[in-house]
């Protein structure tokens, strides 16, 4: 038996979840269908945001899923440690899977392996077929000939502690540490009084970080901060790509008229590999007007897409520069150099909306790294590749 709804969202994810968020809001009356091949929406991850990465209305109707916030963060780098005021919050999956699985109107279908997928349809693995206006397909970032990219590479511990660790915001950057074979900091956050999330974390030229040796590392650090170390509580691992170049036009052709979402569709910060703004970008897109057929909806997606493509152009530039100038253990100059600068700068540039005079400071004065390899780190994907 066929079954028929308004719209299939494939992939319980970030992206897909904040799309059913927004779009049943906005259409309430919509019957939405997000099979997840795990047990609950979102996985076990956790995203984290800046105040000014969303617009007021934004902040708004994304605060259900905000589970923590905090006023400020700090980073520390082997020359400097420095205190940034403003918002930071953070999405569990936990808050997150509660909200999206009560929302009325979606029908979440837990376990459901999706084993094909086209722009109207999905077959699960068991047989069963549903159809729709249109299927979004938010299954997480698939890697494309057309798109070359380096990796920020983690493994998350969250722990509870034998005793309160004293902190009173995120550790955003702790890059003092050994930087091993690429820019490595620790990520730290400071959930509840006595409760850490704690993150080793590496720019690294591909997805394929020593777990095993990670686990080691973020055990020494927490000893070497007087954390003791009680329950580990959950575990997390990730690697988000790092855009170096690309060719939007042929990604968008391989991607055959489907509509997607999220890491699949290419729409997540450059530089960060954070996809939390510009998922809640997308979906007050879709939200914006009534839900038409996919042939529709693929347009206003690619649109979309190719325009954030554009605007992420400098960050591309400085990509390059981080992965491909200089000793891979040396990277972590770039970073001590760009947190010197203004604080307005460095929250628009997270927001992905630095300003032509924030682009000119960040690549005037002393260079991090020396200046002919950051010249051929820039050229590096000439002659095709430069446009992009």
């Amino acid at each position: 038996m066929v079954k028929q709804w308004d719209l299939i969202l494939a992939g319980g994810g970030l992206a897909n979840g904040l799309i059913a968020l927004r779009l049943l809001e906005r259409q309430p009356s919509l019957k939405i269908l997000m099979p997840e091949n795990g047990p609950q929406p979102g996985g076990n991850h956790t995203w984290s945001f800046h105040q000014h990465d969303l617009t007021p209305e934004q902040h708004h109707w994304i605060a259900p899923l905000v589970a923590h916030r905090w006023d400020g963060y700090d980073v520390q780098f082997p020359e400097f440690t420095r205190t940034l005021e403003g918002g930071y919050l953070t999405v569990t999956s936990t808050q997150f899977a509660q909200v999206i699985r009560n929302l009325p109107g979606l029908h979440f279908q837990p376990d459901a392996e999706v084993v094909s997928l086209a722009p109207d349809r999905i077959t699960l693995a068991g047989g069963e077929v549903h159809t729709a206006r249109a299927v979004i397909d938010g299954r997480g970032y698939q890697p494309s000939p057309h798109l070359q990219a380096g990796f920020q590479s983690f493994l998350g511990q969250e722990w509870q502690l034998h005793r309160p660790h004293g902190l009173t915001r995120p550790i955003l950057m702790d890059a003092t540490v050994d930087q091993l074979e690429g820019y490595r900091f620790v990520y730290t956050l400071p959930l509840t009084a006595d409760r850490v999330l704690i993150e080793d974390t590496h720019y690294i030229d591909s997805a394929a970080l020593n777990i095993s040796d990670a686990r080691e590392r973020i055990a020494a650090y927490a000893a070497s901060k007087g954390m003791g170390l009680k329950t580990l509580l959950r575990e997390e691992q990730g690697n988000l790509p790092i855009t170096l170049a690309g060719a939007p036009q042929a990604y968008w052709q391989q991607r055959e008229g489907q509509p997607c979402s999220g890491m699949r569709a290419g729409l997540f910060h450059p530089t960060t590999g954070y996809s939390l703004p510009l998922a809640a970008a997308l979906a007050d897109r879709i939200a914006a007007e009534p839900l038409h057929d996919h042939a529709a909806l693929a347009g206003v997606i690619r649109q979309f897409a190719l325009q954030q493509w554009q605007r992420q152009r400098f960050f591309r530039l400085l990509n390059r520069m981080l992965f491909l100038a200089g000793p891979p253990a040396r990277r972590w100059r770039v970073m001590q150099r760009f947190y010197r600068l203004d604080d307005g700068l460095i929250a628009r540039f997270y927001a992905g909306h630095p300003t032509l005079k924030d682009m000119a400071r960040i690549l005037t004065g002393k260079p991090p790294v020396p200046v002919g390899e950051a010249l051929r780190a820039v050229l590096k994907h000439t002659p095709r590749l430069r446009a992009y």
